[in-house]
């Protein structure tokens, strides 16, 4: 049997001439990864703060140079005082340990997706994951709409590439989440709790099982968890 093989490519990230981080990516979407990225580091809070993001591929990867607004240079000057290394999840290098978990703003949207909306979601998703089928390698990350019905979706080999990358791709496109939720094919670990919630997400539905720090950072911020669902059971979680 042959199959595709999953593309996971070196992509570094180097803001207004700044190096800024090297996440290990599958190179596509960059744009929508780059500006998911910056909103979950917070160095961003609207699609208008992100001027350009220009790619350059290089010997072994892709570099993105990105542009933000003049305003936006002191954010990313303090985070990366902070930063001694570089790393796809934004955690692992950050000196001051009190920057791994930052207070988290309070989720103010409520989904209005039903228990019959979360299965139909994890019923069509399948159909949705292209990359996936070819390779069996990625993770996928979807916008539904509260009925179930999927609005968008990215791939990634990364969980949390994947989330970013459809976070950039909806506040490109103004597309609100109007009482859906997010559908991850992926454990719920913390940090991607914590890019729903800075993404103004309303509800959080993953295919396996929460972190305890996830758990926490939901409840902190009152998001709505949906883990280990299953096309008929799901474990709620409501912080």
């Amino acid at each position: 049997m042959r199959r595709h093989v999953a593309r996971e490519t070196p992509i570094a990230i180097e803001i207004n001439g700044l190096g800024y981080a090297v996440l290990m990516a599958t190179p596509m979407h960059l744009r929508d990864l780059a500006t998911g990225f910056l909103l979950a580091e917070r160095l961003i809070d609207a699609v208008g703060d992100l001027i350009d993001v220009d790619e350059v591929e290089v010997a072994r990867g892709v570099l993105l140079r990105v542009t933000l607004a003049a305003d936006r240079i002191d954010r990313v000057a303090e985070r990366v005082r902070h930063r001694i290394s570089e790393s796809s999840c934004g955690l692992c290098g950050i000196e001051n340990l009190e920057q791994a978990l930052r207070p988290l703003p309070r989720v103010v949207a409520a989904s209005a997706a039903t228990e019959a909306a979360i299965f139909a979601a994890l019923h069509a998703i399948e159909a949705e994951q292209r990359l996936n089928r070819q390779t069996g390698a990625v993770h996928a990350a979807a916008v539904c709409a509260a009925d179930g019905s999927i609005r968008l979706v990215r791939e990634d080999v990364g969980r949390h590439n994947a989330f970013d990358k459809l976070i950039g791709a909806a506040l490109q496109d103004g597309l609100a989440w109007d009482g859906g939720f997010a559908l991850l094919t992926s454990r719920c670990s913390y940090e991607l709790v914590e890019k729903a919630v800075l993404a103004g997400c309303p509800m959080l539905a993953t295919i396996s099982a929460p972190t305890d720090l996830a758990l926490e950072r939901a409840a902190e911020a009152g998001l709505a968890l949906r883990t280990l669902a299953r096309r008929d059971a799901y474990l709620e979680a409501v912080g």
